[in-house]
């Protein structure tokens, strides 16, 4: 692996400005509205410093600190999925001409170039797994795929992880591994800058960065190191698939929906969610129509419609559905869990329903260690 330069926090702004003259439109985390969520960075200034946020299961509160890091925090309710996985988006049309005739065209756009910088290694696991969906599986989307290739990603290792984070015991974090064009380490005066594509090593080398001296590297490494071992929450480790099958009919499915308000902030929040629906849009004149597709969730009752039959109606059943499709039924499908522990789902739960709290009761397991 090389070694890290060095960029003096003077100098984020050149990053910026060189991410910009490169062609990209530069996203990064702001504080809005009481969270932290991406929008679109003009300098370095716009970053959010000295914030960090206590949260909990179904709270969270921005704190202001005289500190001057940048990156504090460990994350906000968006990740990467809106960039590359639409909320909303048209995929193909119809016209109707005079002769009653039906052409088809698919919606086709060029997506802007973007850069984020901020990116957790959370999402960048759910990234790998959106990747293997909607690019490596027999049906390659086009949309995702045009998206992904004009996205260039600047990641920073998180050191202050929330009290809901449990990425240690997926494997998914807090140090990012691969799939980042650029990795940050914050340090009080500056950033550890690493490159991982051949577009970061350009980007890397036009900064003309001095070498990081082995007492800032092993600094940024016992930062990483800390930020996993104060992680308290944690689910079972391997292939849930036969434990939480074994557990399908146990009482504790009733006893969550009775709190659970099928509302689907975990599946809006949730990094690796992708369910979707498909409707047409269609004018009164009924000349053309629409196809679209939307973010769906499976808490909803129309998800599980057929032919007149809402498959599961009860919350019982959703919930259950939900969970044991991430945690169990996943490793089938993509060789790994649907979970990669950055606990969106346990912060912004307006009731604060817990998954890894029900995982180890369903289990009958000690909730911590």
């Amino acid at each position: 692996m090389e070694r890290p330069g060095f960029l003096p926090r003077q100098r984020l702004d050149d990053l910026l400005v060189l991410l910009r003259d490169s062609g990209y439109r530069v996203i990064g985390p702001q504080l809005a509205e009481g969270a932290v969520v991406y929008r679109d960075i003009g300098a370095a200034s716009d970053l959010p410093a000295g914030v960090t946020v206590e949260s909990g299961p179904g709270s969270m509160r921005v704190i202001k600190q005289d500190s001057p890091r940048q990156f504090a925090w460990a994350n906000g309710p968006q990740a990467l999925k809106p960039r590359l996985f639409k909320p909303a988006e048209s995929l193909w049309q119809v016209q109707r001409d005079a002769q009653g005739r039906l052409s088809f065209a698919r919606c086709d756009e060029t997506p802007q170039a973007v850069a984020v910088i901020g990116v957790r290694a959370c999402d960048l696991a759910a990234l790998r797994i959106h990747d293997q969906h909607f690019l490596e599986s027999e049906y390659r989307d086009p949309y995702y795929a045009r998206r992904r290739e004009r996205l260039l990603l600047v990641a920073v290792n998180c050191t202050d992880p929330a009290t809901t984070c449990f990425c240690a015991s997926t494997g998914d974090g807090p140090a990012a591994s691969g799939d980042y064009d650029l990795l940050l380490d914050e340090l009080e005066d500056g950033f550890l800058v690493t490159s991982g594509s051949p577009e970061g090593q350009k980007l890397s080398a036009a900064l003309a960065l001095t070498p990081a001296p082995d007492a800032r590297c092993e600094v940024a490494r016992a930062a990483v190191e800390r930020a996993a071992a104060v992680q308290t929450r944690r689910l079972p480790p391997g292939d849930l698939f036969d434990r939480l099958f074994a557990h399908r009919d146990h009482p504790r499915w009733s006893e969550v929906a009775n709190r659970c308000l099928a509302c689907g902030n975990c599946t809006q929040v949730c990094p690796t969610c992708f369910c979707s629906r498909e409707r047409d849009e269609t004018p009164l004149d009924g000349a053309s129509s629409v196809h679209q597709r939307e973010w769906d969730s499976c808490f909803t009752e129309g998800h599980s419609y057929i032919h007149g039959l809402v498959i599961r109606a009860e919350t019982r059943q959703r919930y259950r559905q939900w969970l044991t499709h991430k945690l169990g039924s996943w490793h089938r499908q993509f060789g790994r869990s649907g979970c990669v522990g950055c606990g969106r789902c346990i912060l912004w739960c307006p009731v604060g329903i817990d998954i890894t709290e029900e995982v180890h009761v369903l289990m009958q397991e000690p909730v911590h260690d």
